[in-house]
């Protein structure tokens, strides 16, 4: 017998991607709707593919035709008219639908630590983080007026093994072993939590089809809280560099120098960031982070060791980490 009708929309990513492998292993009836474009991430065997940009209602309707759902996972609207998109599209069509926000929308900076779920939503720094608060936003007034069954899932910093969670990710990892100086944003010291994927999947899964999830919102990630310093040290282990020569550099500072990195910088990881995930755990016992980031760090460089196409050193980086670590 089947079990329960679950659509994807996305699903290549790298978020998605791990939570669609659970999602399928788990025996649930799998559906994935996105653009065909992405070979990155194949899915799964077994796995139902629907091609339409979900961009195009017209085209979503035309290959989704009368099917209905019991879990809609939605990770790819970013801004409140693609949030409206889906509220209408998926309205009368699903038991739930598990919209993926992000955690960078709680107040920056925190008032308060650990973060919970009832922490304010407010970034005044990042304009990626107030459009994921306008979906919410969205997506709450429909639950309000309509019953429209939406969870509101928020991840924080989630990797997996192809993504290096450095400022100017392989480049850092090509200073490090040339033993060149490597910038690390502030003094080092505050505090950032990395979810390897696989856990995430674990928790997000697990809230599908759960009726006490609808209407709520659910951060998903570990309780491990680690120094930025010690994350480039355990990325600097893995890679068998023993002592890196880590520069700290203001996010002022690094702000000024490269514009398009300040908003992600001043909205999220110049903060320290713990989080209490209570609230999921209460509804999914299974849920526990069991990767710590030392063992995703050996992870990642061993794939980047297979994959020598994403070992790219970005020219720009290297001249921009020889500037700041100048200064």
């Amino acid at each position: 017998m089947p079990g329960p009708r679950v659509l994807f929309i996305g699903g290549t990513g790298l978020i998605s991607a791990a939570s669609l492998a659970r999602a399928a292993a788990l025996g649930f009836n799998v559906t994935v709707l996105n653009r065909g474009t992405s070979a990155g991430r194949p899915l799964p065997a077994g796995v139902e593919h629907l091609v339409a940009d979900v961009r195009d209602p017209d085209a979503v309707r035309g290959v989704l035709g009368r099917r209905t759902f019991d879990v809609v996972a939605d990770f790819v609207t970013f801004t409140p008219e693609q949030a409206r998109t889906g509220v209408d599209l998926f309205r009368g069509r699903c038991g739930q639908y598990l919209f993926i926000s992000s955690a960078s929308a709680y107040q920056k900076p925190p008032a308060r630590l650990p973060i919970t779920e009832s922490t304010p939503l407010r970034n005044p720094f990042w304009q990626y983080s107030r459009d994921k608060i306008a979906c919410e936003d969205v997506f709450a007034a429909a639950y309000r007026d309509d019953g429209f069954p939406v969870t509101m899932v928020r991840p924080a910093h989630t990797y997996d093994p192809t993504r290096i969670p450095l400022l100017f990710g392989w480049t850092d990892v090509h200073r490090m072993r040339a033993g060149l100086p490597v910038v690390v944003h502030g003094d080092g010291t505050s505090l950032w939590t990395l979810t390897h994927t696989a856990d995430f999947a674990v928790g997000f899964v697990g809230l599908f089809g759960i009726a006490a999830a609808v209407g709520e919102s659910f951060h998903i990630t570990s309780d491990e809280a680690l120094p930025w310093d010690a994350v480039y040290r355990a990325v600097a282990a893995a890679a068998d560099v023993p002592e890196p020569a880590l520069v700290h550099v203001s996010s002022d500072m690094i702000a000024a120098a490269a514009p398009d990195l300040g908003p992600a910088l001043h909205g999220d990881r110049s903060h320290s960031v713990i989080f209490s995930n209570a609230k999921v755990k209460a509804l999914v016992p299974e849920f526990r982070a069991r990767i710590p980031f030392a063992v995703g760090a050996r992870q990642i460089l061993a794939w980047h060791i297979d994959h020598p196409e994403a070992r790219v050193v970005n020219p720009d980086y290297m001249a921009l980490s020889d500037k700041l670590a100048s200064l």
